[in-house]
């Protein structure tokens, strides 16, 4: 017995934390994890914002190229000047044309201040077309210029891609510009 009661006296009095221990114990490390969560959310949010806009960004310069094989395998484009629409005639021979004369180039808008590029077989821009690039911020993304009679210049059409996944930010513009040539068309 003298062991048992020792046991209960060792046992009596001992002396565990008092509330207000736990309670302050617990609030700081609710706020440091807290503080960690916060941390970690931001950076799998910063992480997926940055998938998007390269995603954004890399189907610009896959339009680009697209349009870059289209361009030189035709030998003339129209409209003149700057505007939302090329269309590019070609031989029906073209690898790129797909058995067609001509292929249509246009921004169409996806929403506000946001547009999408888009290729179609044919001399306008309806049917069945294939969106190629999305999140472009200007509509005006081509501009043909027909050299002058007599300057011995092949047929140049400039492209200006402005990509931007979140508009309200005009710090994150991608831009894409070339100057494309039409390598079947016939010096002026």
């Amino acid at each position: 017995m003298r062991l048992h009661a020792r046991l209960r006296a060792l046992v009596g009095d001992e002396r565990g934390y008092s509330l207000i221990e736990l309670i302050v114990s617990m609030s700081i490390l609710m706020t440091v994890m807290g503080g960690l969560t916060a941390l970690m959310v931001s950076g799998t949010n910063s992480e997926a914002d940055l998938n998007r806009r390269f995603q954004a960004q890399n189907e610009g310069r896959l339009g680009l190229d697209t349009l870059r094989r289209d361009v030189h395998c035709s030998y003339n484009a129209s409209p003149a000047g700057t505007s939302a629409t090329v269309t590019l005639s070609m031989n029906a021979l073209c690898p790129t044309s797909g058995g067609g004369t001509s292929i249509t180039w246009c921004t169409v808008a996806n929403g506000t201040g946001r547009y999408g590029l888009w290729r179609y077989v044919g001399s306008s821009c309806s049917g069945t077309g294939r969106k190629v690039a999305d999140y472009l911020t200007t509509q005006n993304a081509f501009s043909y210029t027909a050299p002058a009679v007599g300057s011995d210049q092949l047929k140049k059409l400039g492209v200006t891609l402005a990509v931007n996944l979140t508009p309200t930010k005009p710090q994150r513009v991608y831009t894409l510009t070339d100057e494309l040539v039409l390598r079947n068309s016939v010096r002026a």
